[in-house]
């Protein structure tokens, strides 16, 4: 299923895509995509719905982020061995984490803000698990167990806030708008391998990313164990796994996003997402 959520800002009501694209509404089915929604058990019985008797949503109504309520955005850094490289970083002997604010979580095509004072605000897509299972010390054997879906997150960052201002990574990753998270969930059982999944971003039409999640260093399933050996993981919680190279900060001399700007980006059987940069 390709699980999303619609409407104005704090008002998305949940829905689904037809199997012809279509945008079907699940009010009253669920109260949203989100926590409890997305258990295993919940998500069976919405697996059991003819989509056909669901509501058509007429009109081009605005996406919001695919999942709501997040209580948890654990970010990977560095996890992309050709992205370390560019970045001048040793390959990290152990995933590299950090978290994001929810606060910075948006909808796939919502505008992204450039923080006041920046002067060097960068994209990263990145490949975003969603969790549906809670898990505390899982194995990685059985980690995937615990993935609802998977989803396309562009991880923008500050990189003067983020390096230059001392402290952890946070402050230049938890910025308003620094996270557009859709422009859908795809159910686990949609993806066959997320370690095969062809990745890219584009700023005014110019490639700069074209990767796979093939170069990831840690995987999928090891990162949920990892990561649920530190905190426990929640339904509705999101990992954002990592990026490719071609960032901004990678590029010679680098290159930074400015106001009036469209960035578009995508994953193989996730979707595409399409921002446009305002002054913040």
């Amino acid at each position: 299923m390709k699980l999303v959520r619609h409407g104005a800002a704090g008002q998305e009501r949940p829905g689904l895509i037809d199997a012809e694209g279509r945008l079907r509404d699940l009010t009253g089915i669920v109260p949203d995509i989100a926590g409890t929604a997305l258990l295993p058990e919940s998500l069976e019985r919405l697996k059991a719905i003819d989509p056909a008797t669901l509501p058509l949503v007429e009109g081009n109504p605005r996406i919001g982020a695919c999942v709501g309520s997040v209580g948890k955005l654990v970010c990977v850094g560095l996890n992309y061995s050709d992205h370390a490289a560019e970045s001048g970083l040793p390959v990290p002997s152990e995933p590299v984490l950090f978290m994001k604010a929810t606060s910075s979580i948006v909808g796939p095509n919502d505008d992204v803000e450039i923080p006041r004072g920046s002067k060097k605000t960068d994209w990263e897509v990145e490949l975003g698990i969603v969790i549906g299972k809670p898990a505390k010390y899982v194995s990685e054997e059985d980690a995937l167990s615990h993935v609802a879906g998977y989803c396309v997150i562009n991880d923008v960052s500050e990189r003067e806030f983020q390096i230059e201002r001392g402290g952890q990574w946070d402050k230049g990753k938890g910025c308003d708008t620094f996270g557009p998270m859709g422009p859908w969930l795809v159910t686990a059982d949609e993806i066959s391998d997320p370690q095969d999944l062809h990745m890219w971003l584009e700023v005014d039409g110019k490639r700069f990313q074209d990767g796979s999640t093939r170069t990831m260093i840690f995987g999928v399933a090891h990162l949920v164990s990892y990561i649920s050996q530190f905190m426990s993981l929640q339904p509705g919680d999101v990992i954002s796994t990592g990026t490719p190279p071609g960032v901004g900060l990678g590029q010679k001399p680098p290159l930074y996003l400015t106001p009036g700007q469209t960035m578009r980006l995508g994953i193989q059987g996730l979707g595409e997402q399409r921002q446009t940069t305002v002054q913040g």
